[in-house]
């Protein structure tokens, strides 16, 4: 905690000579983005000793890979913690897309270590998401609790400060608090007044929103204080293609009444991630549900909940079109313009005030934007910003 301390310290000292600039370069505008790494970890890549999976994933091959496979894949990346000392905790998404097929698929959180001068991602180590001590009320699908994609759909990460983490679920949607080493701390919290499909709680009724459309991201705040979780999908009754963006206070352990719209560029677009760049701003990937050639949509936004021009909804900077990244030296092969044309791109985190990493989703085995037909890799890229962010320097920490 003291090592913290000092940090934040530290942080605050420098808030003080960067927070005029903030005001002063909140809204203009930036060019293009510019690819600056990349890095590759197959698709086929496997945690050691592990289980087999995907017995309900389908007949294969798809995409050129035999089903069942022989162990858990190391693959779905939905959202991304930078730990600042090279590696990056990298949490799995549900499985193979849906409650019903994602049984033997176990929850877990990878721990990466890309290198962009070799082009390869290292896997150094992670941990699965248990339940031990029945935090969870409603049935599980293993008895030794160890979670599965059949029991969260979990799509968000941030570390706290304590070192815990806090994960964003779209089955519920729920928050879900666990410990360093994935142990369940609490019971899953829910959200008052929005239900999914999946909800174990529905007791006959309706859901408001729709199968997979939960906390797709979450920010944690520049303090360490509140998560800002953002769903995927608009709850029925709202202007569609508008998102609703919660504040939930970590001591009291509550939502705030306040909350804030984002509204996606089409309802047809759903968002893949969200990060706190100060107290008032986050960038969000917003992508279209294409692959390959037809991908025409994938971008990361400048976000500003203070909604300047009073419209109702949150204002929104393009910051990096990932279907134009600037490629002069040519990096991973390709040519002088890179396209990111993944259907999901879900992780993005700050390296420094003008450059991030963003990753892929790669929906193993299913989606194929890079090669037709090739089941896509997961690839970790670095993108450096026409301009600088003027972050809180908290938010880099």
């Amino acid at each position: 905690m003291r090592k913290i301390s000092i940090m934040l310290g530290a942080a605050a000292l420098a808030l003080c000579t960067a927070t005029p600039a903030l005001a002063d370069h909140g809204s203009e505008g930036f060019g293009q983005a510019r690819l600056t790494g990349f890095s590759v970890l197959p698709a086929e890549t496997y945690v050691p000793g592990s289980e087999p999976s995907g017995a309900a994933a389908g007949a294969g091959p798809i995409n050129g890979v035999a089903t069942p496979f022989p162990g858990q894949p190391v693959q779905g990346f939905s959202g991304v913690v930078n730990r600042h000392d090279g590696t990056f905790d990298v949490l799995s998404d549900n499985g193979y897309g849906n409650k019903a097929n994602s049984a033997d698929f176990l929850l877990r959180v990878h721990r990466i270590k890309p290198d962009t001068r070799t082009g390869k991602v290292a896997v150094v180590g992670g941990f699965n998401l248990s339940d031990p001590d029945k935090r969870v009320t409603f049935p599980l699908t293993r008895p030794d609790r160890v979670l599965t994609g059949a029991d969260f759909d979990v799509e968000s990460i941030v570390r706290s400060f304590d070192g815990t983490y806090w994960i964003g679920d779209e089955f519920g949607p729920f928050l879900l608090h666990f410990s360093p080493t994935g142990r369940l701390l609490q019971a899953p919290v829910p959200l008052a007044g929005v239900s999914a499909p999946e909800n174990p709680f529905l007791n006959g009724a309706q859901p408001n929103i729709r199968s997979s459309k939960g906390f797709e991201g979450m920010a944690r705040s520049v303090d360490g204080r509140h998560l800002y979780p953002l769903l995927e999908g608009t709850v029925d009754g709202d202007t569609a293609g508008d998102l609703r963006m919660y504040d939930f206070d970590l001591k009291s352990g509550k939502y705030a009444s306040t909350r804030w719209t984002y509204r996606l560029a089409s309802p047809a677009n759903s968002i893949g991630d969200a990060i706190a760049v100060d107290d008032h701003r986050f960038l969000v990937i917003e992508r279209d549900n294409e692959q390959g050639d037809a991908a025409a949509f994938k971008r990361i936004y400048l976000v500003d909940k203070r909604d300047a021009d009073g419209d109702g909804v949150m204002d929104k900077t393009l910051v990096a079109d990932l279907l134009n990244l600037a490629n002069p030296k040519g990096l991973g092969g390709f040519g002088k313009t890179f396209r990111f044309p993944f259907q999901t791109i879900e992780d993005v985190t700050l390296l420094d005030d003008r450059t991030l990493a963003v990753l892929n989703d790669n929906n193993f085995p299913f989606s194929s934007g890079r090669t037709p037909g090739k089941a896509d890799n997961d690839e970790f890229i670095t993108v450096r910003l026409s301009r600088r962010l003027y972050a809180d320097p908290r938010a880099l920490i």
